[in-house]
């Protein structure tokens, strides 16, 4: 029993602690200082004369340690209501269920006709009125007016839009990514220039076909060029039939096998007649 009664006191008092009046929940708002609320050991703690003014300016009071700091403006009492108040003047929802407003139409003024300036010009040239001041009083005396018909005939209304209708600028079309994939311009432009080389060389053979010329004797033998017997080169008597006095290759095959080496060669080895070193090591 005593330890039920000691779990039921510690329950009590979890409740009381735990239970906030309205107060905690949602303080007042905050007010100006005051001389009594000044304690010791305070920032806005003063020596001599202090009056509450003193805590209304906000370049005098200072900030507590652990506080928002003060504004000094004084708030209006808790009854106050903050915010616009809008007076009725239309009578409510009584007024709106018992009586149907009906809105009043204004009265239109008559609108002025436009002037008929082109029988009046035609009328003031048929009197042999040719002066501006001539015309000026003739327009005065014979102020002839458009009727309504011919005015609405003239400002004709804009023609009626479809409902559906968009204005603008249309957007760019969506770029083919399979075609950009596929290099299917690439292919495209190839095929282009194939066409266009096919043209231009039908369009050449249909020119060479219609313009050809037959050649004849006498423009062969103009182009003829008779052949030039090549005289052997001039060598001295004695040289001849002189043969070599040093043969170091054992066969004629072994000669013929270097001299196709060093053509080989040739284009890798240094000197006049290459046949030094390498230039590539």
């Amino acid at each position: 029993m005593p330890e039920g009664k000691s779990s039921r006191h510690d329950l009590m008092r979890r409740k009381e602690s735990v239970h906030r009046t309205v107060s905690q929940i949602c303080p007042p708002p905050r007010r100006p200082l005051t001389v009594a609320d000044i304690r010791p050991g305070m920032e806005n703690e003063r020596l001599g004369v202090v009056r509450d003014s003193m805590f209304q300016n906000p370049l005098i009071v200072k900030a507590e340690l652990g506080k928002p700091r003060e504004r000094s403006y004084s708030l209006p009492g808790i009854d106050f209501n903050y915010g616009l108040y809008i007076r009725g003047l239309d009578g409510g929802v009584p007024e709106a269920i018992g009586h149907w407003g009906v809105f009043k139409q204004q009265p239109t003024c008559p609108q002025e006709l436009t002037r008929n300036y082109i029988a009046m010009n035609r009328g003031a040239v048929k009197a042999g009125l040719a002066t501006t001041k001539e015309n000026l009083l003739y327009r005065q005396l014979h102020d002839v007016r458009i009727s309504d018909q011919e005015d609405r005939r003239l400002k004709r209304e804009p023609s009626s839009l479809p409902p559906n209708m968009t204005f603008g600028i249309r957007s760019r079309p969506s770029t083919p990514f399979f075609d950009l994939l596929q290099h299917r311009y690439q292919q495209l432009w190839v095929q282009e220039q194939k066409d266009a080389q096919k043209a231009i060389k039908l369009e050449k053979k249909h020119q060479m076909i219609l313009g050809k010329l037959y050649e004849t004797r006498s423009s062969q033998l103009r182009k003829y060029k008779p052949p030039v017997k090549l005289d052997a080169l001039w060598h001295m008597p004695h040289f001849q039939k002189v043969g070599p006095h040093l043969d170091t290759f054992p066969s004629e095959a072994d000669r013929q096998r270097a001299f196709r080496a060093h053509r080989e060669e040739r284009a890798v080895r240094q000197g006049t007649l290459r046949m030094g070193n390498y230039t590539h090591p």
